[in-house]
């Protein structure tokens, strides 16, 4: 079993830790002292059933730790309560496991920081660049989260909104970033929007099964990212586009507007159009003013400039950029794309380049190094 399925064990044993009254913090910590012991122990003598081995080691490890621990003497009652060796119950904890760690102790933005660390999977490299914030001032929102539900009993699940925060963020990484958990975001979402009556819940799936319908013809047989524009459109997945736009129609029906189904309702147009020619850029750009008006994010206005750019032409995208702080990620990239347009090669080479070096991951760093190639091998 390869690194990357053992972290995927992680939320279900989380989840079983947490049932059984260990904190939450003391609960990660044992799991990551048994995933520890795992990549020792296992190549030489593989388990039959991992997770049950996991939810094994991770509680000894979790007494372990009581026992050392004066002021949690008390748990060691919970000793004659430890799991057999053998297979676990195939329960899913890992939507409830999000809740929990939505707790009411913490700021919105620390549960978000602390869910998508300890059961998502992300590194705090990727929550931090998901926030556009230092990895170290991430780094101590996370430990100042775990700090503050160390003692605190996790038996108050916090609210829907921080949920779908969490499912969004660790979305967006699968989809675009270092670990596959996109599949892993939209079962999860699917899963909160049959049981709760919340538009933004149908939204958000709405917003992923959209996205992620496209997921196929995003890479070239090399690997390399292809722009939605060169995208072969015959191999986006139109089944998930239709259940994509059947919910988010059935949302907005509701007159509840919410960020994910303003995101969503872009999505949509950009599967509606046959080709790229063909997109409706004026009715995509009033869906930006819109997500900017619910949001205020500078990400949205580095999006709605490029969709400027397209619907009013390339002057106008720059003149939207330009009130668009250029320290927001990608912002050189946009630069590029839209001085090329304008008949620049000169300048559009130049941010290429630049936005090549600040690229999040290699795939997008190829890719942004080759058009800055191409314009340099035009201009000799």
């Amino acid at each position: 079993m390869n690194e990357v399925m053992l972290r995927g064990l992680i939320p279900g044993v989380l989840g079983i830790l947490v049932r059984r009254g260990a904190g939450f913090a003391a609960a990660e910590d044992a799991v990551q002292d048994a995933l520890v012991e795992a990549l020792r122990v296992w190549p030489d003598d593989p388990p039959r059933d991992p997770k049950g081995w996991l939810v094994t080691a991770a509680w000894r490890k979790f007494l372990d730790a009581a026992r050392s621990d004066a002021a949690r003497r008390r748990r060691e009652e919970l000793l004659d309560e430890e799991p057999a060796p053998g297979p676990s119950p195939a329960v899913d904890d890992t939507l409830r496991l999000y809740f929990l760690c939505a707790h009411p102790s913490l700021t919105p933005a620390s549960a978000v920081a602390l869910t998508l660390r300890a059961v998502g999977g992300l590194t705090t490299r990727q929550i931090a660049a998901a926030y556009l914030v230092p990895e170290a001032t991430m780094a101590q929102r996370i430990s100042r989260a775990k700090r503050t539900v160390s003692g605190v009993r996790l038996d108050r699940p916090g609210d829907v909104a921080t949920v779908l925060r969490v499912l969004y963020l660790v979305f967006n990484e699968g989809y675009s970033g270092d670990v596959d958990l996109a599949a892993e975001a939209i079962r999860l979402t699917r899963r909160l929007a049959a049981v709760i009556d919340h538009p933004e819940a149908a939204g958000l799936l709405a917003l992923m099964l959209l996205h992620h319908a496209r997921r196929a013809a995003r890479t070239a047989p090399d690997g390399g990212l292809v722009p939605l524009a060169e995208q072969d459109r015959g191999r986006w997945d139109t089944g998930a586009i239709a259940e994509g736009v059947e919910i988010l129609q059935a949302a907005l029906a509701r007159d509840r507007l919410g960020e994910f189904q303003a995101q969503a309702a872009i999505a949509a147009l950009h599967a509606d159009a046959p080709t790229a020619g063909e997109t409706d850029w004026v009715q995509i750009v009033e869906w930006y003013d819109e997500l900017a008006r619910l949001t205020d994010s500078p990400v949205v206005r580095l999006n709605r400039a490029v969709a400027v750019g397209e619907a009013d032409g390339p002057r106008a995208g720059l003149a939207a950029l330009a009130e668009v702080d250029g320290s927001v990620p990608r912002h050189a990239a946009v630069a590029a794309y839209l001085h090329e347009r304008d008949g620049d090669p000169v300048t559009a080479a130049r941010l290429y380049a630049e936005a090549a070096r600040k690229a999040p991951n290699l795939a997008e760093r190829a890719h942004l190094t080759r058009q800055a190639a191409r314009l340099n091998t035009r201009l000799r």
